[in-house]
């Protein structure tokens, strides 16, 4: 396990909670870990979306506290630029900029380099990921798969400290998947990904299991995948689809 008592872990989340009109999304979460590739599996709807955006610093929690590193990442925002960067579902949500570049000049931008240092990080995160021929490519002729690629190098090119992964594989078919999968093995950067499917989470070196709001289990996947794969069955055998919310 890769559980820390100091306030200088990679991730600490204590008694977290967050409430959309009274209703709990989030209900006292309590997650410490500073392993290097962690993992957080549970169904649609459990409240996993709604964790990426409290850790990115993007939603304020209703209750409980939440450090990154040590920092408050939503009541400092330059903490969050320098410290945490979040690869979302859909790429088309992420992209501000025609031209793959500006894109990912956009960051470095807003953390506060000039340009020359700004273009000397996006040569480097270009080179790095074997793309410099992609640098002055419209954004409007890439694949969505290449999209993913962009938004991943845009928010690298900002060098946080922990990279989330929205469903990072969302719509993507079996060979983009595995393609976008190797890119993501290769970098150094600490990452947190997000998933209902289990497959995506194998190689994870630390697991959360998040059901209703709640961290139910925690463990390696290897443990707790099992686990899981057979509660998602269970439930596909109960007929609750066919239940209106109320």
């Amino acid at each position: 396990m890769h559980r820390c008592e100091t306030a200088q872990c990679a991730i600490r989340l204590d008694d977290l909670g967050y409430e959309v009109a009274g209703r709990p999304v989030l209900d006292g979460v309590t997650l410490h870990s500073s392993a290097r590739r962690i993992g957080v599996v549970g169904r649609n709807g459990s409240g996993k979306s709604t964790l990426a955006r409290l850790l990115a610093g993007l939603i304020a929690p209703t209750r409980g506290q939440l450090r990154i590193g040590g920092r408050d990442v939503f009541r400092d925002r330059r903490a969050a630029l320098e410290t945490v960067g979040i690869l979302f579902q859909n790429p088309e949500h992420q992209i501000i900029f025609p031209r793959v570049a500006e894109e990912i000049a956009f960051g470095p931008r807003q953390q506060g380099l000039d340009k020359v240092q700004t273009a000397a990080r996006v040569e480097s995160v270009l080179r790095s990921f074997d793309k410099l021929h992609w640098k002055d490519a419209p954004i409007s002729a890439l694949s969505q798969g290449q999209k993913h690629l962009v938004c991943m190098m845009a928010v690298l090119a900002m060098r946080p400290r922990l990279l989330i992964l929205d469903e990072p594989y969302a719509g993507l078919d079996i060979p983009t998947r595995r393609q976008l999968a190797r890119y993501l093995h290769r970098i150094e950067t600490r990452l947190l990904h997000i998933s209902h499917e289990p497959s995506d989470l194998e190689s994870c070196d630390e697991l959360f299991w998040l059901d209703r709001g709640r961290i139910v289990a925690q463990g390696a996947p290897a443990g707790l995948l099992p686990d899981f794969t057979a509660e998602m069955i269970r439930l596909g055998e109960l007929d609750d689809i066919a239940d209106l919310a109320g």
